[in-house]
């Protein structure tokens, strides 16, 4: 196989946040989680100029990052009843004080029988996607607060998998149905006051304007009951070298032009708030793997790894592109590349990391290792670890925070002998 001495200086990885890749793996082992809170902090700082960041858990919901969240002044959103759990476990307030924003608002497409029992019970602020749930919380909990989310007929993503509007989405109410959804909160007397829209993950500049002027149509026939209007997550977020960042400036001026004239309308003020998920964390986490094995297969030259799609998903979901490096366990001189498959250890063709959407296997340009060496794999600190999986009856890998004071194991790695905690073999006469 060709080498290539044309090494880029994000080939090789020897420190995350100024520590040592192979001293963090062989103090937590691997494969392992590691999230820079500083990357975290900085993300958070960009989008300052919002009234309210709101941290949509689902990206990352470690009860670590949450509590980073908390301490930066961010709000949460959560999507079950296990992340409202989480959320107050980390310091979150199930309801906020007089004119504070809502510590947490529990954000779905439906009400399961238990989530109903805890917003009731918690007085959890409720992002309604449904017009049934309007009706049932309504029956629960007439004359509260409830926000809508709206679907305004068109979406975007970077895959279908994660465009959250249009006819093809389940999101949200159509816009079509606002005016049965106002007539069942006014049957109840709920006061609508907040809307949001989100559309899908890395909406552009043409896409937004469509947003913002969609929200103030539907935000105008609601009126002046509204209080707030959110903007949704979607926030593009950089993998590959040429992806630009977001031009967060540009993004809150197109938002606060339309906060403020519906404040005109309305002849109040309006808070404005933004709720994104992969923006503060995904280039924040990294997934240290070892390679475990070395082998030619045709053409192809595979490093596999002990890390799989039960730790990292989105490649084999939606053939998501993520930055990779090498980190030698001695560290060597030599600048040689070769082009390599990646993959995992899993019993499955589509455990490989370097994958396109449609599953079509490519090669990528890596520094020559040997087994026991470690690949880091970056973009990870998203939609990472939470949608991790036993698949294999592989253990969930740890999970490691790094801060100021240091490196902290902020989830311990899965012991074997938890798979079957749950599980029970009937007794048979």
């Amino acid at each position: 196989m060709t080498l290539s001495t044309a090494m880029t200086e994000n080939l090789v990885c020897t420190e995350i946040a100024g520590r040592s890749v192979r001293e963090l793996a062989e103090k937590y082992g691997t494969p392992t989680y590691v999230y820079d809170a500083e990357k975290i902090v900085q993300q958070i700082e960009r989008l300052r100029s919002f009234d309210v960041i709101r941290y949509a858990q689902k990206a990352n919901s470690n009860l670590a990052v949450l509590d980073l969240m908390r301490r930066l002044g961010v709000v949460v959103d959560a999507v079950s009843v296990g992340e409202i759990y989480r959320a107050h476990r980390a310091g979150f307030p199930y309801k906020a004080g007089e004119n504070d924003p809502a510590p947490i608002v529990y954000t779905a497409d439906i009400f399961d029988r238990e989530a109903l029992d805890w917003i009731e019970k918690h007085r959890v602020h409720p992002n309604l996607g449904s017009p049934d749930m309007i009706d049932q919380f309504g029956e629960r909990c007439p004359g509260r607060d409830v926000t809508l989310r709206i679907n305004p007929g068109f979406g975007h993503g970077h895959s279908q998998k994660t465009n959250t509007g249009g006819a093809s989405s389940k999101h949200g109410i159509w816009h079509e149905d606002l005016d049965d959804c106002l007539a069942r909160a006014a049957k109840y007397d709920l006061t609508i006051s907040g809307l949001h829209m989100h559309i899908g993950s890395g909406t552009d500049f043409e896409h937004l304007a469509q947003v913002c002027q969609a929200m103030e149509e539907m935000a105008l026939r609601v009126g002046p009951q509204l209080k707030t209007i959110s903007a949704g997550g979607g926030l593009p977020t950089p993998y590959r070298n040429e992806d630009e960042e977001i031009d967060i400036e540009r993004y809150y001026a197109l938002w606060d032009a339309t906060r403020q004239r519906l404040a005109t309308e309305f002849e109040h003020p309006l808070s404005l708030e933004i709720e994104p998920g992969r923006y503060p964390v995904a280039q924040a986490g990294f997934l240290i793997a070892e390679i475990r094995a070395i082998k030619t297969m045709g053409e192809n030259l595979f490093y596999l790894l002990d890390a799989g799609f039960n730790n990292l998903a989105r490649p084999i979901l939606y053939g998501a592109y993520h930055p990779m490096s090498v980190a030698h366990r001695v560290p060597r001189e030599s600048a040689k590349t070769q082009e390599v498959v990646v993959g995992g250890p899993l019993c499955e063709s589509g455990d490989i990391f370097t994958q396109t959407d449609g599953g079509l296997v490519v090669r990528r340009n890596l520094p020559v290792a040997e087994v026991g060496d470690f690949v880091v794999i970056g973009g990870a600190g998203a939609y990472g670890f939470v949608m991790g999986s036993n698949y294999n009856s592989k253990p969930f890998a740890a999970e490691v925070l790094l801060d100021q004071d240091g490196d902290h194991l902020v989830r311990q790695r899965e012991p074997v002998s938890d798979l079957c905690r749950l599980e029970s073999i009937p007794v048979r006469q």
